[in-house]
């Protein structure tokens, strides 16, 4: 490794040179400028708790699920609320993503001031301050946006709002299941939602049809969901209701984008329809629902055994040993402020004592047991050479709950170099 050079007169590393990322600058210059600092994790450069990306891993996952939408030959318009990072928005796009899913008028907004130019705003617009900011993001004709519609009131609250603004608001149809979130549930509510369109003139443009699957934990049912969007894609274009050619067809988190890809593009619909996926924590993935999830894909997806390899984690935080106050306690200085909790504690997967060589597997014994604010509860056994000050890398469970706690992500090479740095924008 590289001798350690001492930061730059009044810089007080390591938030100055943080600031400097690449969520912030934008060229190859500022990513130089980040790895002059010559900071390295295992050095105890950087501040711990921390959590940070690793480069080579973070692209494996780029190109891996760029490939495999490809393959399908549909759409990729991942989920920018899992990282809302703009510089991972625009490697995305730079990948070939179609544009970027979001949830809310305010993440769009940020997008937009980042540079993306296509947002699927998977969710409804509602209340004049959220018409209000696409509205004005929408005086540039350029920018194309759609949000979706499931109810007649709130389609007649959009036509208010956009036909005095003079401007048109493209929609999509969203579907939904019984117990789920929102979403059209049956033939009554689609007929009083197309009428509602009918008669909303020309502000509202019908686009397409969308929904989410994973409110289903079954995958017959997520199979019958499916069909279902299918169908009544079907059934409207045959009506001549939609507004947009083609038309689009949107599904897909980040666990059933291969059942998604398969039932949407066996429908034949050749030029006719344009389907676009959403998953959104395939970039970083985790150790979770998701690590599940990819080893079903791998098992039984014909498109993903013939690629190399799956997704891989590449989002850690690691975090000191701050006390062993029992023989078989430790006590990590992680807590929920730095770490996603709610789909599984953290798990501890390498062990560095700073002046080693290099980090070893943590302990296969070792597990989180208990997380508070900013403490971690670690059950160690009797006889562990670990000690206060020890490092530990974590596995994390739902990468969209960690990366909201961090405005800056260190992004490491393999020799766990600072290279450069992401920010976000929650």
């Amino acid at each position: 490794m590289n001798e350690r050079r001492p930061a730059p007169a009044n810089i007080h590393p390591p938030i100055a040179a943080l600031n400097k990322g690449l969520g912030f600058l934008e060229t190859a210059t500022d990513r130089d400028a980040v790895s002059q600092f010559g900071w390295n994790l295992l050095r105890e450069d950087l501040s711990l708790p921390s959590a940070v990306i690793y480069e080579d891993r973070l692209l494996h996952n780029l190109y891996w699920m760029q490939q495999f939408i490809a393959e399908y030959g549909v759409r990729l318009a991942p989920h920018g609320k899992t990282t809302m990072a703009p510089r991972l928005f625009e490697l995305q796009l730079q990948a070939g993503a179609w544009g970027i899913t979001l949830a809310t008028a305010h993440q769009t907004r940020v997008a937009y001031e980042h540079g993306v130019r296509r947002v699927l705003m998977a969710n409804q617009l509602v209340g004049k301050g959220n018409m209000a900011i696409v509205a004005r993001l929408l005086h540039d004709l350029d920018f194309e946006f759609y949000c979706l519609v499931d109810s007649a009131e709130q389609i007649d609250q959009l036509a208010a709002y956009y036909s005095e603004s003079g401007q048109r608001l493209r929609v999509l149809i969203e579907l939904g299941v019984a117990g789920g979130r929102a979403g059209v549930r049956d033939e009554p509510q689609l007929e009083s939602v197309l009428a509602a369109l009918a008669r909303a003139g020309r502000s509202i443009v019908l686009s397409g049809v969308e929904m989410y699957e994973g409110v289903l934990d079954n995958e017959t049912a997520i199979r019958h969901f499916l069909q279902h969007a299918v169908s009544v894609t079907q059934r409207i274009a045959a009506d001549g209701f939609f507004q947009r050619t083609p038309i689009l067809l949107s599904g897909a988190g980040s666990a059933w984008y291969d059942v998604v890809a398969e039932i949407f593009t066996a429908a034949n619909f050749k030029d006719a329809v344009e389907i676009v996926l959403r998953p959104g924590c395939y970039l970083t993935h985790d150790i979770g629902a998701y690590r599940e999830a990819q080893s079903r894909i791998l098992a039984s997806n014909p498109i993903a055994r013939r690629m190399s390899s799956g997704l891989l984690p590449a989002l850690h935080v690691w975090a000191y040993v701050q006390s062993v106050p029992e023989a078989e306690k430790a006590i990590i200085g992680m807590g929920k402020r730095d770490a996603a909790f709610d789909s599984g504690l953290p798990v501890p997967v390498h062990h560095f004592r700073p002046g080693d060589a290099a980090p070893k597997p943590a302990a296969a014994h070792w597990v989180v047991t208990k997380m508070m604010d900013q403490h971690a509860y670690m059950r160690i056994a009797r006889q562990d050479d670990l000690c206060v000050g020890d490092m530990i890398g974590f596995d994390i469970a739902h990468p969209c709950l960690t990366f909201d706690k961090w405005r800056t992500l260190p992004v490491l090479n393999p020799q766990f170099d600072v290279i450069d740095v992401i920010q976000t924008f929650f």
